[in-house]
């Protein structure tokens, strides 16, 4: 980890608040006391003669047509001061009349006049650049030494990390064994580079890891730089960009002369493609700061020597929005793509994570992984966490296996809600959940039912969980047809037993529908429409979305696919229908036993309803 300077003084911006207001109460004391020069009475030049002439004047000064006189003591106590001005035209009695009562005479000079003027309009200046170099030198010290000065703006926000200071190896990333194997490539030539220099080969310059959140992006740059025993710069690709134009380039230009300086290094930029976006969209204009900025990485990139040992590892979930430049041969010319962990790449991630956790002798790594279909490195550990603070929130001195299932069921559908249903909702959420384990468990192809709950968590109000026996990446149509017959049959439940519908099948509705359409086009499971691809454009599966893109068919071939969508579904609610027709028996015994339990298990779904 980065380290940091202990300050023992605290950064308080409410003292810095009170300084810049003494400050400014002290400028415009000085200010007044300077311009008015003193108090005093003004009076029309005619008075003015008049006290000269009672003999009142000790002395005065004269600044061109301005007149400041101080009045004898004993004379009048107050005012002190007497101040007028002078006619336009020249009055020679004037002068006569102070000679005559003998007025001490002072003319102000023109150069004296002039300084003070400029001192008191540069005076504010002085005040605010001070308490600005003040303030950002107290912000620099807060940092540790790091940025935050007034003029370090342009300067790069990289983190750095020195060799000594990077602990993570290969060894703390599992489950992605082909990108570890690509990246020794990148080891062995920080490492030593004279090997492939004195064979004329180039190592990549710029490798771009590709996955979804979470699957051990930063992780593993990291551990390329632990391995290779070099600096590592790391910064996100939205800390280049600013308000101010060119600033983006000028922390761009900075990074990588840091890393030149510091060469063998990595440099690491996260979410590229916040900087890294195709030019010319429509959005911004040429001199757009991200354009600036993205040409000044491309800049910094092609300016690599040969012999400068310096790689630049980047990461995205949404490589189909960068530019193509990016991607070309000799900049991010090598993609890694990130795939969500399988069984055993989560049982070496799982122990990876656990090794500081203390266990008893309940816990069953195997059995969670299998349990965890889905989950990326990320939520795997962060599911260790989760069981580690219920352990200690139940003050248990070790996790257990049922620590473990809690943080799960967490982390998939939330916390459980306070909230209790009456007596109505709760037998219908338990009838609707029986139709699902039902369904699960009479149609040949779907996944093994695990677990049903009415206990209410994050937005449902039951669940119904099944687990798959292997991980599957290819789905044959029978699987998906039997999925969406799952999905429908806690609506089918409710309309066997109750004889009407409710709104709890929303979000099973929205599912099915998502799931009919994809297999009528895009993967070409419908006769009637046939093995054609009906949708423009494609987004890499693991990003878990779709886009907004525009459809590539007629209004009429859009009504065909939605023909196909509801014959789909509704086909599959009568198939499922016709089987809870003749097991209605199973339904009823399954919903009192859930009624009363709240929770059943595979065991004893299987038992209850005898199949």
């Amino acid at each position: 980890m980065e380290k940091k300077p202990n300050n023992t003084t605290k950064f308080n911006p409410f003292i810095n608040i009170w300084f810049v207001i003494i400050l400014t109460i002290l400028g415009l004391e000085l200010f007044y006391y300077v311009t008015s020069e003193g108090e005093g009475q003004t009076l029309a030049y005619n008075q003015f003669r008049n006290r000269v002439e009672q003999n009142r004047i000790k002395e005065i000064w004269i600044d061109k047509d301005r007149v400041v006189a101080s009045v004898k003591v004993g004379m009048d106590r107050k005012p002190t001061y007497l101040k007028t001005t002078l006619p336009p035209f020249e009055d020679k009695s004037f002068l006569a009349l102070l000679e005559k009562n003998n007025v001490d005479i002072h003319f102000k000079s023109q150069k004296e006049s002039n300084f003070w003027l400029m001192f008191i309009l540069l005076l504010p200046l002085f005040f605010f650049l001070g308490f600005m170099l003040y303030g950002s030198n107290r912000i620099k010290k807060q940092l540790g030494g790091i940025g935050g000065g007034v003029f370090d703006f342009m300067h790069s926000s990289a983190k750095k990390y020195g060799k000594e200071e990077i602990s993570v190896t290969f060894d703390d990333v599992a489950g992605v064994k082909n990108a570890k194997i690509e990246l020794n490539e990148v080891v062995d030539f920080l490492k030593k580079p004279e090997k492939y220099e004195q064979l004329g080969a180039k190592i990549p310059r710029g490798i771009l890891l590709i996955g979804a959140p979470g699957t051990g992006k930063t992780l593993l740059a990291k551990a390329v730089a632990g391995e290779a025993g070099v600096p590592f710069f790391s910064i996100s690709g939205s800390e280049f960009v600013e308000m101010f134009v060119g600033v983006g380039a000028a922390r761009v230009r900075d990074l990588f002369k840091q890393a030149k300086s510091e060469a063998p290094s990595i440099i690491f930029i996260d979410e590229i493609d916040s900087v890294g976006r195709a030019r010319g969209a429509g959005i911004g204009g040429g001199h757009d700061e991200k354009e600036q900025t993205l040409n000044q990485i491309l800049a910094e990139m092609d300016g690599f020597e040969t012999d400068e040992q310096v790689v630049v590892l980047a990461a995205t979930n949404r490589p189909d929005v960068l530019d193509f430049a990016l991607l070309r041969p000799g900049r991010f010319d090598r993609k890694i793509t990130l795939s969500l962990p399988d069984v055993h790449a989560r049982v070496k991630i799982l122990n990876i994570h656990s090794r500081k956790v203390r266990q008893d002798n309940t816990v069953d790594l195997e059995k969670i992984a299998k349990m965890c279909i889905g989950f990326s490195g990320a939520e795997l550990a962060n599911l260790v966490n989760e069981a580690a603070m219920h352990a200690a929130r139940e003050n248990q001195e070790e996790i257990s296996q049922d620590d473990l299932l809690y943080a799960r069921d967490r982390i998939i559908m939330g916390v459980e809600q306070e909230f209790v249903l009456d007596e109505e909702d709760k037998k219908r959420v338990a009838i609707h959940e029986s139709g699902h384990a039902l369904a699960a468990l009479l149609l040949v192809h779907a996944d093994p039912i695990e677990k049903v709950s009415i206990i209410p968590r994050g937005q449902a109000l039951g669940m119904t969980e099944q687990l798959p026996l292997k991980d599957i990446r290819n789905f044959p149509k029978s699987y998906l047809l039997d999925k969406i017959g799952v999905m429908l049959g806690g609506r089918v439940a409710e309309l066997t037993l109750l004889g009407d519908l409710s709104s709890g099948a929303a979000d099973d509705l929205k599912e099915a529908t998502k799931l009919a359409t994809h297999m009528v086009s895009q993967w070409g499971m419908s006769k009637l429409l046939g093995p054609v691809y009906y949708q423009k454009g494609e987004e890499q599966v693991f990003l878990g979305r779709e886009m907004a893109m525009p459809k590539d068919f007629s209004e009429a071939t859009g009504k065909l696919i939605d023909d196909e969508v509801r014959k789909i579904i509704t086909e599959k609610e009568k198939e499922v229908s016709k089987l809870f027709e003749s097991h209605k028996k199973e339904i009823v015994a399954l919903s009192d036993k859930l009624v009363e339990k709240e929770i059943l298990y595979a065991d004893e779904i299987k038992s209850i309803v005898n199949l």
